[in-house]
């Protein structure tokens, strides 16, 4: 294994690497490593239970975080701390479930996974029919609509993960492989609840979802947070949502006289839905708690432009404590995202001593450790509609969430690389590392549509998602990487994501760099990017023709 130094402090004029950065106008200006692991060490012990919002390790986590934006000088922007609340309701469904598909018993955790986001005592569904909906998607800008025709009330929908370009990437449909929000499985919730069913249930498939059974049966259990919603909202949401396996599938379609298969071709070439001529009984106890839980939010105020702001994003929160589990309970999320959330406080450290120095930006930088991204992006999209600071003056988000434990690349990744015009400030600072940008290697895994950034983008605000890369810098590097990915196999939303002393974060440093250098340059110039021409979200924020031109 590649051995690595115990603190190696990154200074941007050298990057700890080989490749000197270049960078202008920025002196003194270095990033520690030893300090950025004992962040990640601390907010993924034991101690932190998980960080699960609304318990024991949620406090913790917040006065870990409070305590380091206070050392830094950091302003609060309610005066008082550095807390945003974020009104929750906790919904558990009970484990022991009575599920009959058709006339297939199915048993919760091993072949489905149910719950409700209702405030009731009990989920009672009697001999609701079972209806396939393709990818139970509804576009008109792709003349798509699987529910055509289709009253829902008092059904259930069967859905395909993903989307049709998935199945088909040559077709021209949809953004072929590159999956769209129409392939995320809160999308096809949400849309099912618009369209007035009783319930949904995805079909799990390990490829086009990205990620195996396991990771259902852990992020879709236990306590579930969602955001309060008003009564109007409550009441159209449908009343059971989650997922079954794909062989549990294939046998509830045969039992209907189908092929899942056959079906599922129909259904990636044109919209479909067909009656399965079964029903679904459903019956769990279930139960809803409310309480806050919170983003923390902590401000370095800009020298002559204060009121417009760069943020900085990295969700807090994991999955916290599973007791149902023998042996190891407690899913640490090392990597997702105690790494993402040492690496914002590493930023905010440098660009504070910066502005100590008396070189402070003309923006404000705001840092946003946000809550509940684990259960659909909570945090953020409370923030991106209840902003501290209004969005209209909102120039930028720089996302951070699993960063590089896998050393040093020759590449960078954007996620969803093409979209905005705030790409070309990371990649201008690339060149200081002799890096190249690329997108992602899985473009299939909506990884756009993952993280916090995308809840601002849904409004506008010009945000990326970025950091590591598929190529290492060196022989050494590709066997410790190789290793490494062993090692970590099957650790995502598990509870093998711990930290690690062996981990090699050189990448990840240079990462911040990146990060860095591009909101440096931004906050002392003028500009406001734009999303490109042909994204989703152009009409929200248009990108400046000529700066279009120049990314391409």
């Amino acid at each position: 294994m590649r051995s690595i130094l115990p603190v190696c402090a990154l200074t941007i004029l050298t990057a700890c690497s080989q490749h000197p950065t270049n960078i202008t106008n920025v002196t003194d200006v270095s990033f520690d490593e030893k300090r950025f692991r004992q962040d990640i060490k601390t907010l993924s012990s034991d101690e932190f239970e998980g960080r699960a919002p609304t318990t024991k390790g949620e406090q913790l986590t917040l006065d870990y975080l409070s305590n380091a934006f206070a050392e830094m000088g950091l302003n609060k922007p309610n005066g008082k701390n550095y807390l945003q609340a974020v009104p929750m309701v906790t919904y558990t469904a009970s484990d022991e479930q009575t599920i009959l598909l058709g006339d297939l018993p199915l048993k919760h955790r091993q072949d489905v996974v149910l719950g409700s986001r209702h405030d009731v005592e009990n989920i009672d569904i009697n001999s609701a029919p079972l209806v396939f909906v393709g990818y139970g998607i509804n576009a008109p800008e792709y003349q798509w609509n699987d529910y055509q025709d289709l009253d829902m009330s008092g059904k259930i929908a069967v859905i395909l993960v993903n989307d049709p370009g998935f199945a088909l990437p040559n077709s021209g449909k949809f953004n072929g492989k590159a999956m769209t929000y129409y392939g995320r499985w809160s999308y096809k919730f949400e849309e099912a609840s618009r369209q007035g069913a009783l319930g949904a249930i995805i079909i799990h498939d390990t490829k086009p979802a990205s990620y195996p059974w396991s990771v259902v049966e852990n992020s879709w259990t236990g306590a579930q947070q969602d955001l309060v919603r008003s009564q109007q909202q409550q009441a159209q949401r449908v009343k059971v949502e989650g997922w079954i396996t794909y062989n549990i599938a294939e046998q509830l379609f045969d039992h209907a006289g189908l092929s899942l298969a056959t079906v599922s071709d129909r259904a990636a070439a044109s919209p479909i839905n067909l009656p399965l001529n079964q029903t679904a009984s459903i019956e769990f106890a279930n139960q809803a708690q409310y309480a806050n839980s919170y983003n923390v939010v902590a401000t370095l105020p800009g020298n002559s432009r204060p009121d417009e702001q760069i943020l900085f994003t990295a969700h807090w929160d994991h999955i916290g404590i599973d007791s149902s589990k023998e042996g190891d309970q407690i899913y640490n999320g090392a990597l997702d995202n105690a790494s993402g959330t040492a690496g914002i406080l590493e930023i905010a450290r440098q660009l504070a001593n910066q502005a100590k120095n008396g070189n402070p930006l003309a923006r404000s930088v705001t840092f946003v450790a946000t809550t509940g991204e684990e259960q659909g992006l909570l945090g953020s999209r409370y923030y991106a509609t209840n902003p501290i600071y209004p969005l209209d003056k909102t120039v930028a988000v720089f996302n951070l969430d699993s960063t590089n434990i896998y050393g040093r690349t020759s590449d960078y990744t954007i996620i969803g690389k093409g979209k905005s015009e705030l790409e070309n400030y990371l990649i201008e600072a690339l060149t200081s590392q002799n890096r190249t940008a690329k997108s992602e290697k899985y473009p299939e895994s909506g990884g756009f549509f993952r993280s916090d950034h995308f809840s601002f983008a849904k409004e506008g605000v010009p945000a990326v998602f970025a950091g590591g890369g598929s190529e290492p810098i060196d022989d050494a590097t590709a066997q410790y990487k190789a290793a490494m990915k062993l090692k970590m196999k099957g650790c995502y939303h598990n509870v093998c994501d711990e930290y690690r002393e062996d981990w090699d974060l050189s990448g990840a440093l240079e990462d911040l760099a990146v990060y860095y250098q591009a909101a440096t340059a931004l906050g002392n110039n003028s500009d406001w990017p734009g999303y490109f021409k042909g994204t989703e979200f152009n009409a929200l924020r248009p990108a400046n023709d000529t700066l279009e031109q120049a990314s391409k």
